[in-house]
């Protein structure tokens, strides 16, 4: 009879222990993983999500029209402060002569330049890139002075407008589009106040007639 009444215990703490796992199972299941997160694993095996690194200006593709400096630490000769990207996107270096520069990065600039001097010129050069003024943006239409003006990071179409002037008074805010750079087909794409604006798109604001 001890037997078997040990058997039903064990049985018992057995099913419970089930129980207790399922449980924690669907409550791990039920959190859902964050967008663009990933998870790493912590002390004591478990794991957290860490959010993915948003794109920034390092993503950010050179092009014609950029205005970039090239700066080679401890050696004024080998920089170059403030030069326009050619319309084929090239730039001019002392040393290394045309660097074609276009759809590069500024990451991926430094380490041209960097490759480009090492053992040649220095052992073990520091170089950096960074933007000075990007291409410009352009907006047309219904805006108080219509034409091309530099980009600036995180510009609307809301704020391109402002840079432009402001509204016309007969401007239709549900009545904008965009034609972005970036597309071969040049098409015209539907646009309201915060849509991102980029280098090389043009906006054009329409009339309203009501």
């Amino acid at each position: 009879m001890r037997f078997a009444s040990l058997r039903r215990f064990s049985a018992v703490l057995l099913l419970g222990l089930v129980s207790f796992l399922s449980t924690v199972q669907a409550q791990d299941a039920s959190v859902p993983a964050l967008d663009g997160e990933k998870a790493v694993a912590v002390a004591g095996g478990s794991e957290m999500p860490i959010p993915a690194l948003p794109a920034g200006l390092s993503t950010y593709r050179l092009s014609a029209g950029d205005v970039i400096s090239i700066r080679v630490l401890g050696e004024e000769d080998l920089s170059k402060e403030k030069i326009r990207l050619t319309d084929a996107g090239t730039v001019s270096h002392p040393a290394l002569g045309e660097i074609r520069a276009l759809g590069l990065t500024t990451g991926e600039m430094e380490k041209i330049v960097a490759d480009g001097l090492r053992g040649r010129y220095l052992v073990n050069p520091k170089v950096s890139v960074s933007i000075e003024e990007y291409r410009p943006f352009y907006i047309n239409g219904m805006v108080e002075k219509p034409g091309g003006y530099p980009y600036q990071p995180g510009l609307t179409v809301r704020k391109a407008a402002s840079l432009a002037g402001g509204f016309r008074e007969r401007a239709s805010v549900s009545k904008i589009y965009i034609i972005r750079e970036k597309d071969a087909s040049q098409r015209s794409q539907n646009a309201d106040l915060n849509t991102l604006v980029m280098p090389g798109d043009i906006v054009t604001v329409d009339e309203s007639f009501f």
